[in-house]
């Protein structure tokens, strides 16, 4: 099992760690891992692996067998040897825009409360799919309002709650397509804001930003109709 040390420590850019296993597909296993795997919506993280007089570029990060994070090459060429030393080095500035559009889109299930169907994120943008028949009249009202969630500069945080407290508080589940995990272990909840004013409380795997202001300005872009009651909105950072 991998060490994630991107839900503890997800502005960490650069670490050591031990190859401890390879893929079958090529992949290298570490012992603790800075880069989110694939999942939830938001992509793995790339960047590079560096050793003694080598350098390995970094694709993608995806989950392997029994808990374990798989960084996966971008050419196929020598993979570090079980046992190796290496310097992980994310690419971070795509990984921070995917924590902003990630939180972003906590916001937009915040001021569009309705369930939701699937979601996605990229470094320019995200989108979330919702159970909504008709789209939103005012796309520009619904902006203002996002970013004036957003200016609050809102802290966001974490906490843990078992199986047992999820199943009697349902209502925190937002999204149909995407359960949380049932592993027998705690399950985390991303928390935005505090005390009177937490505006968002769901459960989520994924990097988020420390403030809300750190998403800077955002913009709707096109609302499509994706099924009789489905619409997807997306949603745009400012460049």
């Amino acid at each position: 099992m991998t060490d994630p040390l991107f839900v503890e420590t997800p502005y960490l850019q650069k670490t050591d760690a031990e190859v401890v296993a390879h893929t079958p597909e090529g992949g290298v296993v570490l012992d603790r891992s800075l880069f989110y795997p694939k999942g939830g919506g938001q992509p793995g993280d790339s960047g590079v692996l560096e050793w003694t007089g080598h350098r390995l570029e970094i694709a993608t990060t995806v989950k392997a067998d029994g808990g374990a994070i798989a960084m996966v090459p971008a050419d196929a060429q020598g993979l570090p040897p079980v046992g190796t030393q290496v310097t992980q080095v994310l690419d971070w500035e795509r990984r921070y825009r995917h924590m902003q559009v990630h939180t972003a889109l906590h916001l937009l299930s915040v001021v569009i409360p309705l369930p939701v169907t699937g979601g996605a994120i990229t470094a320019q943008k995200g989108r979330l799919d919702f159970d909504m028949p008709d789209a939103p009249e005012d796309k520009e009202a619904l902006a203002a309002s996002l970013n004036a969630l957003i200016d609050q500069d809102l802290p966001v945080s974490e906490r843990w709650i078992t199986e047992a407290e999820l199943d009697a508080n349902p209502g925190l589940v937002k999204t149909m397509s995407v359960k949380p995990p049932r592993t027998g272990e705690k399950i985390r909840l991303v928390q935005i804001g505090q005390g009177d004013e937490v505006v968002d409380l769901q459960p989520c795997g994924g990097t988020h930003v420390a403030r809300t202001s750190e998403i800077g300005r955002v913009s709707i872009g096109k609302i499509e109709k994706k099924g009789r009651l489905n619409r997807r909105v997306n949603l745009l950072l400012a460049e």
